[in-house]
């Protein structure tokens, strides 16, 4: 009868392990984006402004809040695909203002179906505070219609598709070995 091959089981066992523990590391990360999500649910059903800060670190923790900012110079414009509030398919026109604090911050604008820049000089914006991060106008500014609020919902939150998946994983390369396993034993 041959004996169990120490190294390749040694390797088979520490892979599964590893396997294991990413899942376990995914059923972490779900707890972690569902406190998440519900702190930014809780941050958009609130009246409360925040201050818009464009620095994408600091910016997490007004996400999804009431917010303005003084655009005081447009340093260009663009639009991006996007969505109106009424889920219809256009353009979402974006701004690059330049502030009174002497930083740079991304404004959309609002949306239309016309390619070409809206007449719009600067001024005082109120909107939502989106990933990016942006602030979506709202009300909309230059005669545009309004863009689709920022929902925390748009965010996937697959982590437990993952861990299953790393789970299996695991099973199947310790299912797979065991049938090497056995074919070698009976051979021998």
């Amino acid at each position: 009868m041959k004996r169990v091959p120490i190294l390749p089981t040694l390797i088979v066992l520490l892979a599964a392990a590893y396997m294991v523990h990413l899942g376990f590391w995914q059923l972490d990360r779900l707890q972690q984006k569902e406190a998440m999500l519900a702190r930014y649910t809780a941050a958009q059903n609130s009246s409360a402004e925040v201050p818009f800060i464009p620095e994408s670190k600091l910016a997490e923790a007004t996400l999804y809040h009431r917010s303005r900012l003084d655009c005081s110079s447009i340093g260009g414009m663009t639009t991006q695909s996007g969505r109106n509030d009424k889920g219809e398919a256009g353009l979402a026109h974006y701004a690059r203002c330049g502030t009174t604090h002497g930083w740079a911050a991304t404004v959309v604008l609002g949306w239309s179906r016309d390619p070409s820049a809206p007449n719009w000089a600067g001024g005082m914006v109120t909107g939502w505070v989106a990933p990016g991060p942006r602030l979506v106008a709202d009300p909309p500014v230059a005669g545009l219609a309004p863009n689709s609020r920022p929902d925390p919902n748009d965010i996937p939150n697959n982590h437990l598709a993952y861990a299953v998946q790393w789970f299996l994983f695991a099973g199947v390369a310790l299912v797979i070995y065991a049938l090497a396993l056995r074919k070698r034993m009976r051979a021998g």
